[in-house]
């Protein structure tokens, strides 16, 4: 009898308060990524352009391609060229995880940002909005890669082990995780009948083909 099972176990999920600096000129247009535009349509005055921090860093929270540090409490913004940086924003979206789109792949861990009103922020309304960004580590280890043994999605290639009750977890498919992989996700598919037949267990793994066939190792 095969067994069932799910995984996408987003671990070591930490909150981010950004208190950002910078301003912006009340008439000038905002870009959907937040970032400045042109003057909004209507407006005759001009506008002086407003001093903004480079590209890639501060302009917006945690925008695509910018990046993170590591700390013991907390994650800051740093410039990617400074020694503090350890992580790069691959994806950033706004909302809730379990509402809004799928982090990559290979991403390796996933930022939580909290709803706050800070004096100063990345557009001027006085608030920094909830979202989440998806972080890929600037060097290894990269543990949502297949077999990493984490980040925040379960594929193909990713090695998993019972934790009782019906449930899988993730681990290091080298053995080199605190748990030893039971079995190792070879495929994923539409449904179950989709499965090899040396399928021991369905894990959940959500998208389009949110069926993953794993054999026992």
């Amino acid at each position: 009898m095969r067994k069932t099972g799910s995984a996408g176990v987003v671990g070591g999920l930490l909150l981010l308060v950004a208190l950002l600096v910078g301003c912006q000129s009340p008439s000038a247009g905002v870009a959907e990524d937040g970032r400045l535009g042109e003057p909004a349509t209507g407006t005759s005055t001009a506008v002086s352009p407003s001093p903004t921090r480079p590209s890639g860093y501060g302009a917006v929270f945690l925008a695509v391609d910018e990046c993170s540090s590591f700390g013991t409490t907390s994650f800051t913004e740093v410039p990617c060229t400074g020694e503090r940086a350890a992580a790069r924003v691959v994806a950033r979206h706004d909302g809730a995880v379990r509402e809004g789109p799928r982090c990559p792949r290979t991403a390796d861990f996933v930022l939580h940002i909290s709803e706050q009103r800070p004096a100063s922020d990345e557009d001027g309304d006085g608030a920094v909005p909830r979202g989440y960004a998806c972080m890929r580590n600037l060097q290894p280890p990269h543990p949502g890669d297949p077999g990493g043994g984490g980040g925040p999605r379960t594929i193909v290639g990713d090695c998993v082990y019972s934790s009782g009750d019906g449930q899988v977890r993730e681990t290091a498919c080298d053995g080199t995780g605190e748990r030893k992989p039971e079995y190792k996700v070879t495929r994923a598919v539409t449904g179950r009948a989709d499965c090899p037949a040396s399928t021991a267990l369905y894990v959940r793994l959500g998208g389009v083909r949110p069926v993953g066939c794993a054999r026992p190792l």
